[in-house]
């Protein structure tokens, strides 16, 4: 059994990850952390742990969590890095939900952040926590930086194409669309029923924090720096992101895509290629661990359309998190991960 901790369990991505440990046959959820919710049994908070834990919320500190074999960090950015770095030196490894460790240039860093990086030397060993690209370095990190939901169903969605150079990826274009818990469990006038019901909005269209982490990664993949437009909109549900994805010169007309999707993804048990005509949808994965995808090429141009849809705080965030656990454990990769989706 694995001895683990969370930090910062009380948000929605927190409460998501507790949801999905507690019933993990190889988990052994030895403390929770708030320090405002301290000596509060979490159930007592997420009533929908009752029966499956009395664990109580604890103040955060590294003598405890030294004990665990591994934590997460479900905590706001700028957190995780001010610890780790005693953890990983007694042994502990880590997966962090935030952003602490995704973006491998400091000065990118403080750029989208607004604060100096405290460990750019545990920084360099991080390890950017996507199964379908990064599963054998993933295997031996002692830190990895979980995704964020958006760079998720993007980079599934743009992958195929980027890694066989079919396409222009100097004008790719991501639209994609969230639910309201993406913003988080605080209140704001913004996320508010009565301003986000039968509304919808772009937002961060200037530039959001998921933007280099997109370009990151993509560029990772290309081996080169890739052009990306991303812009992020709020509609008026609580779990989900669609993404659709736009590339455009196609430079092999007699490929066929959904057969190129379908290869390159056969082996990935959470990610679903859809069949050819059919759309994903969000209410098809909420609660699961899964990306679906389907590609399409309109009126047979060299424009190619690509959506995908995951749960946010799933797929985009805990679930995945689950998931590196097992590859970093070497527990079956599915193992606590086979949730069918809810409907309705």
């Amino acid at each position: 059994m694995l001895a683990v901790g969370v930090v910062g369990g009380t948000g929605y991505t927190g409460a998501e990850l507790l949801r999905l440990l507690v019933v993990h046959p190889q988990v052994d959820l030895k403390y929770v952390t708030s320090r405002s919710e301290a000596g509060m049994k979490v159930a007592d908070l997420f009533p929908n742990l009752r029966g499956f834990t009395e664990v109580c919320f604890t103040e955060p500190a590294v003598e405890t969590l030294s004990e665990c074999d591994l934590v997460f960090f479900a905590t706001p950015n700028g957190t995780a890095m001010k610890m780790v770095p005693a953890l990983i030196e007694k042994g502990v490894r880590v997966i962090d939900l935030a952003a602490d460790f995704r973006l491998q240039d400091v000065s990118v860093w403080k750029q989208w952040y607004g604060m100096d990086h405290a460990c750019a030397d545990v920084l360099a060993e991080a390890v950017y926590g996507l199964p379908e690209i990064n599963r054998a370095a993933i295997k031996t990190a002692r830190v990895v930086a979980n995704p964020g939901c958006y760079p998720t169903a993007t980079t599934l969605g743009f992958l195929p194409l980027i890694e066989n150079a079919l396409i222009d990826d100097q004008y790719l274009i991501a639209d994609a669309k969230s639910g309201v818990s993406g913003a988080g469990r605080g209140a704001s006038v913004a996320t508010l029923q009565a301003e986000s019901s039968e509304n919808f909005k772009p937002y961060a269209v200037d530039g959001h924090r998921h933007l280099p982490e997109i370009r990151q990664t993509l560029a990772t993949v290309a081996m080169h720096d890739v052009g990306l437009t991303f812009v992020p909109h709020l509609v008026p549900m609580i779990r989900g992101i669609e993404t659709t994805l736009y590339a455009t010169k196609l430079s092999d007309a007699t490929i066929d895509l959904h057969q190129l999707y379908a290869d390159c993804y056969a082996n990935e048990p959470f990610v679903d290629v859809l069949p050819q005509g059919v759309m994903p949808e969000t209410r098809s994965v909420k609660g699961a661990n899964t990306c679906r995808i389907s590609v399409f090429q309109p009126q047979g141009g060299d424009t190619i359309v690509v959506s995908s849809v995951i749960d946010n705080l799933v797929k985009g965030a805990a679930g995945q998190a689950v998931q590196n656990m097992n590859i970093m454990f070497e527990h079956e990769e599915t193992l606590g991960l086979n949730q069918v989706a809810l409907l309705p």
